[in-house]
């Protein structure tokens, strides 16, 4: 007989004894034991086996492109008015049908596939400053390609890409040196005991009356 029949049979007959028995001790002894074996009934019950599906060959291959290799055209003549910019780029064989254009308020990727053998590629990803993309166009000439670039606003650039102003004030140098242990002393304040926070709050009172230009000379 299998070990779960057993154990079957076993609690038939403990939960019929269950019925019949009235000391509290008998009947807490045979519910204990009940629990153990239905416990174990659980264990010994056979688990059904999980297959896992066998994939289904299609037999068809897609096959992976390959990524394309591109030749960048760093340098590149370029003029200016206040309303647009033109770009030349001097290169024969180019066919319009197999340029990709991707142009931006702040950035321009033009890639030319299929050159004489060659992909080449002219980006720019941060410009002077902002264009209107909607009006902006590029035209394929027999010896060039020509870029055209529609300011957003009417200006002179100083050059294609944009470059930061050195002569920008840098804030954080100019921030009050005040100002971090006036932010030590808040934290100070607020995780502190009350000694502490009695202590800052007069160096703090101290320093804006004017008797300490030193805020931290209280509990120095």
């Amino acid at each position: 007989m299998a070990a779960a029949e057993e154990v079957a049979l076993d609690l038939e007959e403990l939960r019929h004894i269950q019925s019949i028995a009235k000391r509290p001790r008998i009947l807490n002894l045979i519910s204990s034991e009940i629990s153990s074996l239905e416990k174990l009934s659980k264990e010994a019950a056979p688990k059904p086996t999980l297959t896992t599906p066998t994939p289904i060959s299609t037999g068809v291959k897609v096959p992976s492109t390959p990524a394309l290799n591109y030749v960048t055209l760093g340098s590149f003549s370029w003029e200016q008015d206040t309303e647009k910019v033109k770009i030349y780029i001097f290169l024969e064989g180019v066919d319009q049908e197999k340029m990709e254009t991707e142009i931006k308020p702040t950035s321009i990727d033009i890639k030319l596939h299929d050159v004489q053998g060659k992909n080449y590629r002219c980006a720019i990803p941060k410009l002077h400053n902002k264009i209107v993309p909607e009006k902006c166009k590029v035209l394929v000439k027999p010896t060039r390609v020509v870029i055209t670039l529609i300011k957003a606003s009417k200006e002179n650039w100083l050059d294609l890409h944009f470059k930061e102003d050195k002569l920008k004030p840098n804030l954080d140098k100019e921030k009050d040196p005040m100002a971090g242990i006036m932010d030590l002393m808040k934290n100070m304040y607020n995780e502190g005991d009350e000694e502490m926070k009695r202590t800052i709050a007069k160096a703090w009172t101290d320093a804006r009356s004017g008797k300490t230009a030193d805020p931290l000379k209280g509990f120095k």
